[in-house]
């Protein structure tokens, strides 16, 4: 009961606003489908513009508590559930053949938002964000990269917008280019699942290259390769929580006041349990449970995670002031654009290498 009065009225707007974005996700107009936008960039935008249009709602004693708690828990417990859609041994099967690509594109992803942070001298949260959520898988790493290195709502909100506007220019360029350039269909596939930030955007890349190549299985080949990129959220956010607690000691002249376990992303865990739970059902024999599993739960679950998402990215967005989020945004977009840029270079570059660049499903 303390809890709905607290927070509960906070948590209800930002569901509502969830359902509505998530509504507008899967609208299509013509031929275009909205889900190249997605329902967290949709939700982020219409908590920014309650914002704009009734700043009092934010800062409300009614709702304060409530958008509090949905960017910070509700968003690791996205996270935490999208564990049930990574289904580890057939990630060891597909994605093994990728991972050169995908280990590539994520160091070089990395290296230049390190650089750029340097040269354009950018606030370090937000690069470190651009930087993951352009390596790994857009939205989903901001969301499990944010609460370790303890980054604001702006801050969230600036690398989510620099995302989303590379994500709709891959969905829309890449089919197109990937077949002016001789690439095979496996090579769209790989380069989809590499190059493209977002899950979303990655299917929508992907569908529509299956018109244009007349491959059935260029949309599953690449979602799982995505879905192997994906596990690298686990490795950085550790290595991040060390990084914090280093700093930490630092900042406290060396004593060791600080301890990993305050500052540990234990909700990784939560998510690594997750995906094991459905590599342990995927190893059993076929049966009602085990059909039921993969065709209604793991299905459920991964829309629950993008609702709950969404849900976060409203909370996000009525913390977010529109005006300065414009005023700051050039020197991330700058930042994103170079990432995106030598992710698509190298990930064509190491497919050639390989040898998978012409190859066929």
């Amino acid at each position: 009961m303390k809890f709905v009065k607290q927070k509960g009225i906070g948590v209800l707007l930002c569901v509502v606003v969830a359902a509505i974005a998530t509504f507008l996700g899967g609208l299509k107009i013509g031929n275009f489908s909205l889900e190249v936008i997605g329902a967290p960039v949709f939700a982020i935008l219409i908590g920014m513009m309650i914002t704009l249009c009734a700043p009092f709602l934010a800062v409300s004693n009614l709702m304060r508590e409530g958008i509090k708690f949905t960017s910070k828990k509700i968003l690791q417990w996205a996270v935490i559930i999208l564990g049930f859609s990574l289904n580890l041994g057939t990630i060891a099967k597909v994605g093994t053949r990728s991972l050169p690509v995908i280990i590539c594109t994520i160091s070089i992803s990395l290296i230049v938002a390190a650089i750029m942070k340097r040269v354009l001298k950018m606030d370090e949260k937000v690069s470190i964000l651009v930087g993951v959520g352009s390596s790994i898988c857009g939205g989903s790493a901001i969301a499990a990269t944010a609460p370790v290195i303890d980054a604001d709502d702006e801050e969230i909100a600036q690398s989510i917008s620099v995302i989303f506007l590379f994500n709709v220019l891959a969905a829309l360029i890449f089919p197109t280019f990937g077949h002016a350039i001789g690439m095979g269909s496996e090579g769209f596939a790989i380069f989809a699942g590499t190059a493209v930030n977002d899950t979303s955007s990655v299917t929508a890349a992907a569908s529509t290259a299956e018109g244009i190549y007349g491959c059935s299985s260029i949309l599953s080949t690449a979602v799982t390769v995505k879905l192997t990129r994906t596990l690298a959220i686990i490795p950085i956010t550790l290595v991040l929580a060390l990084l914090q607690m280093r700093k930490a000691k630092k900042q406290g002249g060396g004593k060791n006041n600080f301890s990993f376990k305050q500052i540990f992303p234990w909700f990784i865990l939560f998510f690594i349990g997750a995906s094991v739970i459905t590599t342990l059902v995927g190893i059993l024999p076929e049966n009602a449970f085990h059909m039921g599993y993969f065709a209604s739960f793991v299905p459920a679950m991964k829309w629950l995670a993008k609702f709950f998402i969404a849900m976060a990215m409203c909370a996000i967005g009525l913390n977010t002031n529109m005006v300065q989020l414009v005023k700051k945004g050039g020197k991330p977009i700058a930042m994103g654009f170079c990432c995106w840029v030598m992710i698509t270079l190298v990930s064509i570059g190491v497919q050639m290498l390989t040898g998978i660049y012409y190859t066929n499903l």
